[in-house]
C-alpha cells in the first residue's frame, strides 16, 4: 500500500533524523496486514472511538469542579450516558502548580476538593474523568505542564483515578523527532502507571502523527489545528469544519480499533458561544443543518465524538441529534473502518464506510451552496452488487430491496443510509 507524503514533509522542514523517523514509522504502518494483528491490552482501551465531553471551547479558564459535576449530572439526565458517552474531560487551566514534592495540584479555588474526590464522584455516576497536560514546561494557557515529570505525573493521574489524558504540544519544538520522543515518554509512563488511561496525542497534525502516534502509545491523535465554530473559516490561522474535513482525506488507513485519527472536537450545539472556538466572537456558529452534517461526517470518519457545548442547556433538536442511536452505531461499529469518499459529482460527495456483518453506511453530502438533487445506482455507481435493504437514518424509514438512492439536499445537508444484505 502506498503512502503519499506532502512536499513539506520531505523537504527542509523535516530534514535529517526526523525525516528518517517518519519514513520508518510510515513503513511500519503500511506493511500489508498491519492493523489485523492481535490487539494488546493497551489497544483495548480504545477499541471504538471515545465518546464524551471536553470543557475547552465553552468554559476555557472558568472550568471548575462544580461545572464538571453539573455536566456529569446533565449527561445522566439527558440520556447521553445511555447513548454511549462516558468521558468528561477537564482541559487546560485546572493546574494550581507543583508542591514541595513536585506533585501537581489543582487550582485551589476552582477545584477545592481535589481531583481524586472529583474522580470518585464521576465514577460513582458511572462516567469517566479525563484531564489535560502538555509535553512542555507550560500548557497552551501558560500553567504548569509535564515535561521532565512524565513518570510522576502519570502516577499522580493514576492515583487520582484519571481515565483519559489529553496531551497538548504548545511551547514545544517543531521537529517530529522531539515530538515522538516526548509523546512516547508519556505513553510509556501511562502504561506503567498501574491504571488504564486513554492517551490522546494533541500535536495538531503538523508532524503527521498518524505515521507514529500509535508507536508512541497513543489511542487517538489530532490531525489538525483546533476547530472553530464556523462551517468554513476562510482564515489561514483559524480552521473551520470544512477545512478540517478536507484534511481527513487520504489517512483512513491509519485508523482502526485501538487507535484513531482525531479531527478535533465537535462544534455541534455551540451556536457561537464558545470562548475559544469563536475567537473574539468573530464566528457566530453554524445552522442546525450544518451541525447535523458535521456530526454525521465525524461519525462516518470513525472520529472521537467529543462535544463542547453546555450540556446543561441543550435544545431538544441538538439533543436528539447527538443521541441518535443509528449515527452513533455507525461511529462505534466494531469493524473500526474510517469512511472514504467513493464518488464526487456536481458538488456532492458520497462517503462509504464498511460495517460489520457485510453492512455499509453511506453518507451523501451536499458541499455546495445550492440545493442539489442526487441519484445513484447501487450497482453501477457504488459497486454494490448483492441485493440490499436500505434504511434511511434521518427519517428512520426502512425500504425493501432498492437499486437506486435518490433525493434532494439543501446546501450543506447530508443524507445517511444503512445498507445490509
Amino acid at each position: 500500500m502506498k503512502q503519499k507524503f506532502n512536499s513539506c514533509f520531505l523537504d527542509s522542514c523535516f530534514a535529517g533524523k526526523q525525516t528518517v523517523l517518519a519514513l520508518v514509522m510510515s513503513l511500519i504502518f503500511t506493511i500489508p496486514g498491519y492493523g489485523q494483528q492481535k490487539l494488546t491490552a493497551w489497544d483495548s482501551l480504545a477499541l471504538s472511538p471515545p465518546m464524551g465531553w471536553n470543557s475547552w471551547n465553552f468554559f476555557e479558564n472558568t472550568v471548575s469542579e462544580t461545572i464538571i459535576l453539573e455536566i456529569a449530572d446533565a449527561m445522566l439526565a439527558n440520556g447521553m450516558k445511555d447513548a454511549g458517552y462516558q468521558y468528561i474531560i477537564i482541559d487546560d487551566f485546572w493546574v494550581g502548580g507543583r508542591d514541595n514534592q513536585n506533585r501537581l495540584f489543582p487550582d485551589p479555588v476552582r477545584f477545592p476538593s481535589g481531583i481524586k474526590k472529583l474522580a470518585d464522584e464521576i465514577h460513582h455516576k458511572g462516567l469517566k474523568l479525563g484531564i489535560y497536560s502538555d509535553a512542555a514546561e507550560y500548557t497552551c494557557g501558560g500553567v504548569t505542564a509535564s515535561l521532565g515529570f512524565e513518570e510522576l505525573d502519570a502516577k499522580t493521574f493514576a492515583e487520582w483515578g484519571i481515565d483519559y489524558l489529553k496531551y497538548d504540544y504548545c511551547h514545544a519544538p517543531k521537529d517530529v523527532t522531539t515530538a515522538f520522543v516526548r509523546y512516547k515518554k508519556m505513553g510509556d509512563a501511562l502504561r506503567n502507571s498501574g491504571r488504564p488511561i486513554v492517551y490522546a496525542i494533541c500535536e495538531w497534525g503538523q508532524r503527521q502523527p498518524w505515521l507514529w502516534a500509535r508507536a508512541a502509545g497513543g489511542h487517538l491523535w489530532r490531525t489538525t489545528w483546533d476547530s472553530r465554530d464556523a462551517w468554513q473559516s476562510n482564515d489561514n490561522d483559524l480552521t473551520g469544519i470544512m477545512e478540517i474535513y478536507e484534511q481527513q482525506k487520504g489517512i483512513a488507513q491509519f485508523a482502526g480499533p485501538g487507535g484513531w485519527n482525531d479531527p478535533d472536537m465537535l462544534m455541534t450545539g455551540l451556536y457561537g458561544k464558545g470562548r475559544s472556538s469563536s475567537v473574539d466572537h468573530r464566528f457566530k456558529g453554524c445552522s442546525f443543518t450544518e451541525y447535523r452534517t458535521h456530526f454525521a461526517l465525524w461519525a462516518m470518519l470513525a472520529a472521537p465524538l467529543i462535544l463542547n457545548a453546555d450540556l446543561r442547556n441543550l435544545d431538544r433538536e441538538t439533543l436528539q441529534l447527538i443521541t441518535n442511536r443509528h449515527i452513533i452505531a455507525i461511529n462505534q461499529d466494531v469493524l473500526g473502518k474510517q469512511a472514504e469518499v467513493f464518488l464526487e459529482r456536481n458538488g456532492l460527495e458520497v462517503l462509504l464506510k464498511p460495517l460489520a456483518n457485510k453492512r455499509w453506511a453511506i453518507c451523501v453530502f451536499n458541499k455546495s451552496n445550492q440545493q442539489q438533487k442526487y441519484s445513484f445506482d447501487l450497482k453501477k455507481d457504488l459497486d454494490r452488487y448483492e441485493p440490499l435493504r436500505v434504511f434511511e437514518v434521518w427519517n428512520e424509514k426502512q425500504h425493501g430491496r432498492l437499486s437506486r438512492l435518490s433525493g434532494k439536499l439543501q446546501p450543506h445537508d447530508c443524507a445517511v443510509f444503512l445498507l445490509e444484505p
